[in-house]
């Protein structure tokens, strides 16, 4: 195996794009095959990027919450065609925005102002797992805005999704793929469903069996100062400019299911590489049977709904229990069958069942639309032309 293009690769991002830091890792069959770091993991530019540097995931984040939700169904405690309101009530009547149009740009989210019809359709498990409940992503949205309002920004998981059951939904449940919340809605039923706060359940049932110590929805203050720099690229003047917020964590007494993990490029993987590798770690621990990994990168939309999920730029995949998945290998040098997602600030994770295969990439740059459109394929494709597969 000659990785050499690969680094070559990825030491030229600094000067083609402004990576000012990264780390990559590759596995099969729970052995490193490859590990690179560049740049710097500081503003100042004084600190190397190292293994001990934590990224906020963002929504590579929904990945393991998937795998969380799948345990459950495995034990019956939950089922895929499941009623939402069975677990959350505040779900039952849901109402949607008649005036929005998917696919619009630019758009602006629907308020409780807008016209609202009810919805017809109930919410079902299946559907915020794939993305088609008709949620929207607006997390500045009244009602977040209110609790965390009322509770000083500490919001438990169950009141921001008590929040969310207020928004107005943008499609009819089931008809239609919208990029959304539906995955932090999840977490709370996990809360229901085994009595545990997500984050507790996630770390009993998930990372510890792993051999996992520092997977964390809220960042310790003691540390934040291993926090790899993050930045920002203006959509319009293409300027990068440093940005430490984090917006996608709700509130600060909340554990998002759809954007708040943030950990080390090794721990990620090690949960990457049990999905890669029949739901066992390398520890031997189990973590999901086959068929609950085959379940999650099957595809699940039909025709308008791969119509709307491919505005998301990701040519050759679908869309499975909350993750792309590849069905047209003339895209890519991986096989049908290989899922993951990214996160916002350029994070991306690639699970290979065929070949026991795991990719984990991390850098720390929001707005920059070609991590998902060059950065990410190419890390694929130079990974895959190395391993010869």
């Amino acid at each position: 195996m000659d990785f050499s293009k690969l680094t070559t690769y990825l030491d030229s991002l600094e000067s083609r794009y402004e990576v000012r830091g990264l780390d990559c890792k590759i596995m099969r069959g729970h052995e490193v095959l490859y590990r690179h770091m560049a740049g710097h993991s500081d503003y100042a530019m004084t600190k190397s990027v190292s293994n001990h540097d934590l990224y906020d995931l963002y929504s590579c984040t929904k990945v393991i919450t998937m795998a969380g939700v799948m345990q459950l169904i495995e034990q019956g405690k939950l089922g895929l065609d499941d009623k939402l309101s069975q677990y959350l009530p505040e779900f039952e009547t849901m109402y949607v925005a008649t005036d929005f149009k998917i696919g619009d740009w630019p758009f602006a989210w629907p308020t409780l102002q807008s016209p609202l019809a009810r919805a017809q359709n109930p919410i079902l498990i299946h559907q915020l797992m794939s993305m088609t409940a008709g949620f929207s992503y607006d997390v500045f949205s009244e009602p977040i805005q209110q609790v965390n309002r009322e509770t000083n920004n500490h919001a438990t998981t169950r009141e921001i999704v008590r929040a969310i059951a207020k928004m107005p939904l943008i499609a009819e449940p089931g008809t239609r793929y919208s990029y959304a919340l539906g995955h932090d809605v999840l977490a709370a039923v996990i809360e229901v469903v085994t009595g545990m706060t997500f984050g507790a359940y996630m770390h009993k049932h998930m990372f510890a069996p792993l051999g996992l110590t520092e997977m964390f929805y809220q960042v310790p203050e003691n540390e934040t100062s291993r926090l790899s720099a993050q930045y920002r690229k203006d959509f319009e003047t293409g300027e990068i400019t440093e940005c430490p917020d984090m917006i996608f964590r709700l509130s600060a007494g909340s554990e998002s299911g759809g954007a708040g993990l943030t950990c080390t490029v090794d721990s990620y993987s090690v949960v990457l590489d049990a999905l890669a590798n029949g739901g066992v770690g390398a520890n031997g621990a189990r973590i999901l049977q086959p068929e609950s990994i085959d379940h999650l990168h099957e595809n699940r939309l039909n025709g308008q709904q791969m119509a709307d999920f491919s505005r998301a730029g990701k040519v050759g995949y679908g869309y499975g229990l909350g993750v792309r998945t590849l069905v047209d290998d003339k895209c890519a040098r991986s096989p049908v069958g290989e899922f993951g997602w990214d996160g916002a600030a350029g994070a991306y994770a690639l699970a290979d069942p065929k070949n026991g295969v795991s990719i984990f990439y991390a850098h720390q740059i929001l707005g920059m639309i070609t991590a998902y459109s060059e950065i990410h394929p190419a890390i694929r494709d130079l990974a895959y032309e190395a391993m010869e597969l």
